[in-house]
This record gives C-alpha cells, sequence and structure tokens, in this order.
C-alpha cells in the first residue's frame, strides 16, 4: 500500500472559527500544505488516533475485509464497537466507508500523520 500523509493542525475552536470566517472573508488564504483535519487539542487526536485505532487501521490495510462482520471475525470486536469507531475515523477523513450491495466495506484513506500545532499556532496571520 502506497503512504498517504494526512496533515492534522491543533487549534482552539474559537481560534478555528476565527480561521474559518477569515478563510470566507478572503483575508486569509491557506497554504496547500495546511491541515485539512483541526483537532481541538492533543487528547482529543490522540484518543482518535489511539493505538487501538492504529491497530485497526493497519488490520484493514493488511487483510481488506470486504464487510464490518469480516471485519468483526478478524479482530474480535463488537460490531457496534467497530461502527461507531469506523465512522469517527470517517469523519476526519482517516477511513471511507463504502457501501457496496448492502455491506459497509471499511478502506483507509491515510496511513501517516502530520501535526502542526504550537503555543502561537493558532492561523498565520493573513
Amino acid at each position: 500500500m502506497a503512504i498517504r500523509v494526512m496533515n492534522i493542525g491543533i487549534i482552539s475552536k474559537e481560534n478555528y472559527i476565527k480561521r474559518t470566517l477569515a478563510i470566507a472573508k478572503g483575508a486569509y488564504k491557506p497554504r496547500k500544505d495546511e491541515p485539512k483535519v483541526w483537532f481541538e487539542s492533543t487528547k482529543s487526536m490522540s484518543q482518535v488516533l489511539s493505538a487501538e485505532n492504529q491497530e485497526l487501521l493497519r488490520v484493514i490495510i493488511a487483510n481488506k475485509p470486504r464487510s464490518i462482520t469480516e471485519l468483526e471475525g478478524i479482530t474480535s470486536r463488537k460490531k457496534s464497537n467497530l461502527s461507531r469507531t469506523l465512522k469517527t475515523l470517517e469523519k476526519y477523513g482517516i477511513v471511507e466507508l463504502k457501501k457496496i450491495k448492502g455491506k459497509i466495506i471499511p478502506q483507509v484513506k491515510a496511513t501517516d500523520f502530520r501535526v502542526e500545532f504550537g503555543l502561537n499556532y493558532s492561523f498565520p496571520s493573513p
């Protein structure tokens, strides 16, 4: 599998709103390499990209399950838990859940992550 890097940013909700408004007003133009996915804190990012979820991504890549039921058998995790986790990962663009013939097939979209944050990082000045 090809490595697909996802740029992730960590920014407060307040600064995220300011950034979004500045973009909408044309006062700020994001860099091409700027994160498209944002978390409010390192804690929220670490919950989504936990060791358990990273292992789940590895299992999906290695086994290419044809359904969540098949993934349940491979991982021994309950289908409801898998569905919740996969929907969260999909929300952040890390996986894609393809619906084909009544089955939901998980596919990994990001394999590696580059994180931007800092004490003075809210969004660059326009």
